[in-house]
C-alpha cells in the first residue's frame, strides 16, 4: 500500500510539474533588410531557441536594391529564400513584409503591419533598430516599430487583430552612433558558445555577405572561393571582441569571472516606451544570462 502510495505522489509531482513549467518566451527581432537581425541578434536567436522557447526574425523590407547586379522582384525571392534557409540554421521561424528597399517611410499602413505582427507573435519581447543610424530603412524601421509599442495595446487600432494584454518589452540593437546619444549595453548576452552557429546562419546570405557588401565596401579582391575558406573570413568580419562598454556590462551580469572569459557578445538596449523591465523580469526574459 505505500509502494503503491509513494508512486502515486512521485507521478503526481512529475505531472504537476509538468504543467507548472512556464510557457516559451516568444521573442520578435525586427530588422529593416533580410540579413538586419541576424547580423544584430542572430546568437541571441539561437540561444534562445536551444532552450525551447519561439524567436522570430521579422524584415520590414524584401531586400529587392541589395545588389549590383540584380534587383527588383528576382532578388526579392532570392532574398526570401535565404531567409528560410537562416531559419532552418536557427532553428527560428522568419518573415518578410513586401515593401520596396532603400524606400521605406514611417507610414499608417506600414505601421498596422508592424502592430498585426506585434501581436499575432504575442510578443513577450521585440527588438529592433535605434532611430539613429546611418541608413534611412534602418531609422524608419526603429521609428515605425516605437509608433507600434503602445499601441498594440489599443483595440481600436487594427481592430482586425486582437491586441495585447500586456505590453512586450522593447529593446534596441547595439550600433555605433554616438548623436544625439549613444547606445547603451543595458543587457548583454554571452554568445561565444553558439557564435559558429551565428556565422553559420549568416553564411545563407550569399547575395549579402559574399557579393553585395563586398562589392559595396569595394572588398570584391579578398573573397575566398573555397566554401570553409568563405565562412572562415565571415567569421573574421562578423565576429569582433565585445567593446569596453559591453565588457562593463559583461561583469555586471555574469561576475568579473566569467566576463573575462566571453569572447563574443550581442548587447540591447532598453527602449522607454515598452514595458519598463526590473532586474527580476530581464532575467526571466532572458534565461540564459550570468550561465
Amino acid at each position: 500500500m505505500k509502494k503503491a502510495l509513494l508512486s502515486f505522489v512521485l507521478l503526481y509531482m512529475a505531472f504537476s510539474h509538468t504543467f507548472s513549467q512556464e510557457k516559451p518566451l516568444r521573442i520578435l527581432m525586427i530588422g529593416a533588410h533580410p540579413d538586419d537581425c541576424d547580423i544584430k541578434s542572430g546568437g541571441t536567436a539561437a540561444l534562445f531557441a536551444k532552450m525551447g522557447h519561439e524567436v522570430k526574425f521579422l524584415s520590414v523590407t524584401n531586400g529587392d536594391a541589395g545588389h549590383m547586379e540584380m534587383g527588383g522582384g528576382m532578388l526579392a525571392k532570392r532574398r526570401y529564400a535565404e531567409t528560410q534557409e537562416v531559419a532552418k540554421r536557427l532553428g527560428i521561424q522568419y518573415d518578410v513584409l513586401d515593401n520596396h528597399d532603400g524606400e521605406l517611410l514611417p507610414t499608417l499602413e506600414i505601421r498596422l503591419d508592424v502592430i498585426r505582427k506585434i501581436r499575432e507573435w504575442g510578443a513577450d519581447v521585440v527588438i529592433s533598430h535605434r532611430p539613429n543610424d546611418y541608413h534611412p530603412d534602418h531609422r524608419y524601421t526603429g521609428v515605425l516599430v516605437q509608433d507600434a509599442a503602445f499601441m498594440v495595446g489599443v483595440p481600436n487600432i487594427a481592430a482586425d487583430t486582437p491586441p495585447l494584454r500586456k505590453n512586450p518589452v522593447f529593446l534596441y540593437y547595439q550600433d555605433n552612433f554616438q548623436k544625439p546619444n549613444p547606445f547603451s549595453p543595458d543587457i548583454v548576452i554571452d554568445i561565444t558558445s553558439v557564435i559558429d552557429q551565428k556565422i553559420y546562419a549568416l553564411d545563407a546570405h550569399t547575395s549579402q555577405f559574399y557579393e553585395w557588401l563586398p562589392w559595396i565596401g569595394n572588398e570584391t579582391d579578398v573573397i575566398p572561393e573555397g566554401k570553409e575558406e568563405r565562412v572562415a573570413w565571415l567569421k573574421s568580419k562578423r565576429a569582433l571582441a565585445p567593446n569596453p562598454m559591453v565588457k562593463k556590462a559583461l561583469e555586471e551580469w555574469y561576475g568579473a569571472e566569467k566576463a573575462a572569459q566571453v569572447k563574443f557578445a550581442e548587447a540591447f538596449e532598453i527602449c522607454e516606451y515598452g514595458t519598463r523591465p526590473t532586474r527580476e523580469d530581464i532575467l526571466r526574459l532572458f534565461p540564459m544570462m550570468g550561465k
